[in-house]
């Protein structure tokens, strides 16, 4: 599993409202090209967002993410996919530090047949979300960013 956490200067809600918005992602979280659809229930666990997953270049993959566990405004666990290359599990975990400071930790895991090749996945997936986490909270520093977020 890798774990990246980074600090927000922003309200718990606020953050929670973001990451639990898939119309973001292609804001801050790095590969994520586009939001096809979402359904209505989202973050429900159950529920489905459908994207497209840039690789190299132009090239994308359109798949989906299924919320497998929401806790607002703390946690959001997320089985992400990018088919036929990759499966895992991408849990949000937020604590507040003071009403206007969160801490924001991703934990992923790889899961499916690719599991066995963690060991040499994992630089890869803690650098990509070291990015993402580095994009998320520039972003929440912008004054009007993420206004419809929530």
């Amino acid at each position: 599993m890798v774990s990246v956490t980074r600090y927000a200067a922003a309200p718990i809600e606020r953050v929670f409202a973001v990451v639990s918005d898939p119309t973001t992602y292609p804001d801050w979280l790095v590969g994520a090209r586009e939001i096809r659809a979402v359904d209505d229930d989202w973050p429900q666990a159950g529920s489905v967002f459908h994207h497209r997953v840039g690789l190299i270049g132009p090239l994308t993959v359109a798949d989906s993410t299924k919320s497998l566990e929401v806790d607002a405004p703390t946690l959001l666990a997320l089985e992400v996919r990018a088919r036929p290359f990759a499966k895992g599990r991408a849990v949000f975990r937020l604590a507040e530090v003071t009403p206007e400071r969160t801490r924001v930790t991703i934990d992923e895991t790889v899961i499916g047949h690719l599991s066995p090749l963690s060991p040499v996945l994992e630089p890869s997936i803690e650098a990509r979300n070291r990015a993402s986490l580095n994009a998320l909270v520039a972003k929440l520093n912008e004054p009007d960013a993420f206004d419809g977020a929530g």
